[in-house]
């Protein structure tokens, strides 16, 4: 924990037009990982259009280490089946922290990030001030799949040096 740069909490807020696995629909759950961090959101049943709502909150450690986010469909009587993936950039949000803005009337876009080659974005990122902190609002583009996005929201959280 020496070596803790802050924590970033990551909420998993819903699954948009995800690929069938199974007969009809799919039992989706969200993986983030990041260096050896592995966290999940719950599953849902039968559906491919889940919410989730779900708050998952990472040690950042490197800036500089991938943050991935898989999809899966759970299944009961065998492995469970890979949905799609997508990576999380956090870059352009930590380069609007280190700005240590504040004051600024709630809803203020700092920034927007636009959708590219490069990233998983799937429509224009706009990282807010939002109740006295930044917040950057993502739809994420699954990659290894015929379809599906999933929506999330990043939020820093810094931690007190002693």
């Amino acid at each position: 924990m020496a070596n803790m740069i802050g924590l970033l909490k990551i909420r998993v807020i819903k699954g948009i037009n995800l690929v069938v696995m199974d007969f009809s629909s799919s039992d989706p759950y969200v993986i983030i990982t990041m260096g050896l961090q592995k966290l999940k959101t719950r599953h849902v049943k039968n559906d491919c259009n889940p919410e989730w709502n779900d708050e998952l909150t990472l040690a950042i450690y490197d800036l500089n280490d991938p943050i991935n986010l898989t999809v899966y469909d759970k299944d009961t009587f065998t492995s469970d089946d890979l949905m799609g993936e997508a990576q999380i950039d956090i870059k352009p949000y930590v380069e609007c922290l280190k700005a240590r803005l504040s004051d600024l009337p709630d809803g203020t876009v700092v920034d927007k990030i636009l959708p590219s080659r490069e990233n998983s974005i799937a429509d224009v990122s706009q990282i807010i001030w939002m109740d006295g902190k930044l917040v950057q609002d993502m739809i994420l583009r699954l990659k290894n799949t015929a379809t599906g996005e999933v929506e999330i929201q990043i939020e820093w959280v810094d931690v007190a040096k002693s």
